[in-house]
């Protein structure tokens, strides 16, 4: 139900430059023309566990995204919300066998690979093993995807189109890179993310180019 207390003059997103899931929702707002807002959270330095943020986010995480009076967490429910609320250039195709396969290739993403990798994980597991683990699961589900996309792949994820697939398939190949995983035996997933990358609404959402990323990471991969 709407909250007047959460009605702004346009969208807020709780967001950390290097989120995965964040930057998910950049991507598709980006995508959708959404203006909005970014008030960063820091990871890192713990601040979703701050009680004022907690309340908002009871899993203490981003992204969370005020709109229309609502406080959405998640961010495939976010994003599920966006077109379902903003129809104008769709990141679900309208054919449900398609349909099906963009949100197949989403939760091998989403569900298999990113929530095993993510910040808290690594965190428990430590300095020793993070590398281990990392490289491990993330070759491991990105050798699946790589023969889903063999079939159904184009310029793509799913044929010729933007999908929910794409979205959340270029963070994934970030991390990947950031934690040295070997992407020589994935080229369909690399070309993709790669053409992606292209994009106005992707670039505008990349990690470098948001406003709590560290001018160091800004400089050394010549941002300005």
């Amino acid at each position: 139900m709407s909250n007047p207390q959460y009605h702004h003059e346009k969208p807020v997103l709780y967001s950390y430059f290097r989120s995965s899931c964040a930057w998910r929702v950049r991507t598709v707002l980006n995508w959708k023309g959404i203006d909005y807002e970014i008030k960063p959270v820091n990871l890192v330095k713990e601040e979703q566990k701050a009680p004022e943020y907690s309340k908002l986010n009871p899993l203490k995480e981003v992204p969370t995204l005020i709109i229309d009076g609502l406080v959405l967490t998640q961010s495939l429910a976010i994003i599920e919300y966006l077109e379902e609320t903003r129809p104008e250039k769709p990141v679900l195709p309208k054919e449900p066998g398609k349909r099906a396969l963009v949100r197949s290739l989403v939760l091998a993403i989403a569900s298999d690979t990113q929530p095993v990798t993510n910040l808290r994980i690594l965190n428990y597991l430590g300095d020793d093993r993070k590398e281990e683990w990392t490289k491990y699961w993330m070759s491991y589900i990105f050798e699946g995807i790589e023969k889903q996309l063999k079939e159904v792949a184009d310029d793509y994820c799913v044929g010729n189109e933007v999908t929910l697939a794409d979205i959340c398939l270029v963070p994934q190949v970030f991390n990947a890179n950031r934690f040295k995983v070997d992407l020589t035996p994935f080229p369909i997933i690399q070309r993709i993310s790669d053409k992606l990358l292209e994009l106005e609404a992707f670039k505008k959402a990349h990690p470098f180019r948001q406003i709590d990323c560290p001018s160091e990471l800004k400089s050394k991969n010549n941002i300005t």
